[in-house]
């Protein structure tokens, strides 16, 4: 129930938020009768399956990667405190880090990245990487 309102809160105060904009628009004297209830239902149901669609979703992506980092892969994570144009970093285990209740750590690094915050990071096919050199030199060659 803690790692639900760890990643939900958020969301849930945005649903409490449309549910009261969504009473207060059907309450209202020119609205149907019934409108109330109906309004209230249909939007009360659609917000709480996108809340826990999300979570579902995260906590899928949350154990994968966790998985990925356990088996030495890389992992890559959103750095929202660096406000540059490449705000990722990747992390392993070969570079120091570590998994603790959901939170990569480093000791040389300042702060701890949540798992939910980070996907798998796959390397460049070599073959892509071949064709994007080849067509870099022939850009290169004409000029």
């Amino acid at each position: 129930m803690d790692l639900f309102l760890e990643l939900e809160i958020v969301y849930i105060v945005i649903g409490i938020f449309i549910l009261s904009i969504t009473a207060f628009v059907t309450s209202r004297d020119f609205v149907p009768a019934g409108a109330f209830k109906k309004g209230m239902l249909s939007v009360g149901a659609f917000v709480t399956i996108m809340i826990v669609a999300h979570y579902n979703v995260t906590t899928t992506r949350m154990s994968n990667v966790e998985k990925m980092f356990l088996e030495g892969q890389t992992i890559i994570c959103e750095n929202k405190m660096r406000r540059t144009i490449s705000r990722s970093v990747l992390l392993s285990q070969k570079l120091g880090w570590r998994v603790e209740n959901h939170l990569f750590k480093n000791p040389d690094y300042e702060r701890d990245f949540h798992t939910s915050r980070c996907i798998e990071w796959t390397e460049v096919d070599q073959d892509l990487k071949e064709k994007t050199n080849d067509r870099f030199k022939i850009k290169e060659e004409k000029k």
